[in-house]
């Protein structure tokens, strides 16, 4: 399946204008938080001070998902808000299941790609087809919940240019009732400790800051 671009913009080479940084050849940034603690926003920045220091273009991989037989407002003002942030030079692809085929699609030595998030994302793969699961028991996700997460994870470390990963971290609060509740926390926490494992740098956002918990900030 082939991601759905919704815009296009045409890479413009780092280096090529006085005073633009050559960026190094690939690096990873994951970016966790609560909600509401600001980390879509900060990695906004971050790809936007990406693109302000090389000239590279920036790419925002969106995993929502909209359901056309739901009407579900809060969701269409979450993606409104997301969309009135973003500048309008971005390109956006919504990809909500095939992340691997979309990241191989749009990775540039000299580009930013922003992948928010990875929370729905697990979402998706997890309920694909509207998989229903029982209130008690052991949990069988379908087939392309792994597959796609090992792609994902054999696809990371080739990657050119600056990938930044926005991901919720669900973790720190009680134990939920319902086996499926429990299996997503229980899965998201282990993906988040695979890309941090293969990140550069990990930042975990606590009301708008921004902590250091794996690598440097980045120079470009």
């Amino acid at each position: 399946m082939e991601p759905t671009v919704i815009a296009e913009t045409p890479a413009t080479a780092a280096g090529t204008q006085p005073g633009l940084i050559e960026p190094p050849p690939r690096q990873l940034t994951l970016v966790l938080g609560g909600a509401r603690s600001g980390k879509s926003h900060y990695a906004e920045q971050l790809a936007t001070d990406h693109a302000t220091a090389t000239g590279g273009p920036v790419t925002y991989i969106a995993t929502a998902r909209e359901d056309d037989q739901v009407a579900d407002e809060e969701l269409q003002l979450r993606i409104a808000l997301h969309r009135a942030r973003r500048p309008p030079d971005w390109q956006l692809v919504e990809e909500p299941l095939h992340l691997a085929d979309a990241l191989y699609a749009n990775a540039r030595r000299e580009g930013c790609i922003l992948v928010d998030c990875m929370t729905l994302w697990m979402n998706n793969l997890i309920f694909l087809d509207k998989r229903a699961y029982p209130e008690h028991g052991v949990i069988t996700p379908p087939p392309a919940f792994t597959e796609e997460i090992d792609a994902l994870l054999a696809a990371l470390p080739t990657l050119p240019g600056h990938v930044i990963l926005v991901s919720n971290e669900i973790g720190f609060g009680v134990v939920p009732m319902g086996a499926i509740t429990r299996f997503y926390v229980d899965e998201l926490g282990r993906l988040n400790q695979k890309l941090a494992a293969v990140a550069d740098r990990v930042r975990l956002l606590v009301a708008g800051v921004p902590v250091a918990v794996k690598g440097a900030d980045p120079t470009w």
